[in-house]
């Protein structure tokens, strides 16, 4: 985790893989497993979103709570083919909330909480062709907590709560708009755009998506701005 991470956060991750293993050797019900965790990220586009999850898998592989005991599986592969978004005419807002399959994606967090526990896999989104790669990323039978990051985690409309109904706590992630700005613009240019086509790039599809979420911030379990819980964390769910 970076130097400035607040070790809270992993205090909670460990509670969360706690809850998943907690009376589940005595039960002959699920194979001595218990029902994994979910634990989601959500936040604006630019927030730190996916540097937080990083952070925390970094951090869990040296904790003995946690090591080996977490799968990370990203919104990001749920984006709809590119293919798909022409045939519906969404290509220009690649990224909105409807350019996802919101119905697959809150399927696989089911699958992943289902009791007897199994393995599954989930896909994942290459960068560098803007397509998602199916059955790409492995959730292990051991792994008791799965993390899964996005923007629209928290939205209350458009198929979203079917996905918030499989997590058992969200975060959200937030920073100063000129910072994720930057940010955004310069994630952009990485990728090949132009300075101007990502500074139009940002301003018109992924501040729009900003805004949808914010109110997310609201119903969070736990608000960290640049790796610190700036929001008094609530108590872990239980369930």
């Amino acid at each position: 985790m970076t130097p400035h991470a607040d070790p809270r956060l992993l205090d909670r991750c460990a509670a969360l893989v706690e809850d998943a293993v907690e009376g589940a050797a005595t039960d002959p019900v699920t194979g001595g497993r218990g029902r994994r965790r979910v634990l989601g990220i959500s936040g604006a586009p630019g927030a730190g979103k996916t540097t937080l999850v990083l952070a925390v898998l970094a951090a869990a592989a040296q904790d003995p709570r946690l090591a080996g005991r977490i799968a990370h599986v990203p919104m990001d592969g749920y984006h709809l083919p590119n293919a798909e978004l022409d045939r519906l005419g969404r290509r220009d807002r690649k990224g909105a909330p409807d350019t996802f399959d919101v119905q697959a994606y809150a399927a696989t967090l089911a699958t992943a909480r289902a009791l007897p526990r199994t393995a599954l896999w989930a896909p994942s989104f290459d960068h560098a062709v803007g397509e998602p790669e199916p059955e790409s990323i492995e959730v292990p039978l051991d792994a008791d907590l799965v993390l899964t990051e996005g923007n629209y985690l928290l939205l209350p409309d458009g198929g979203w709560p079917t996905v918030r109904d499989q997590l058992d706590e969200v975060w959200f992630c937030d920073l100063g708009a000129e910072q994720r700005r930057s940010r955004l613009v310069d994630r952009h240019v990485l990728t090949g755009r132009e300075v101007d086509d990502a500074e139009a790039w940002v301003d018109r599809s992924d501040e729009a998506n900003a805004r949808l979420v914010v109110g997310g911030r609201d119903v969070a379990d736990v608000v960290v701005v640049d790796g610190q819980i700036e929001r008094p964390a609530k108590a872990a769910r239980r369930s």
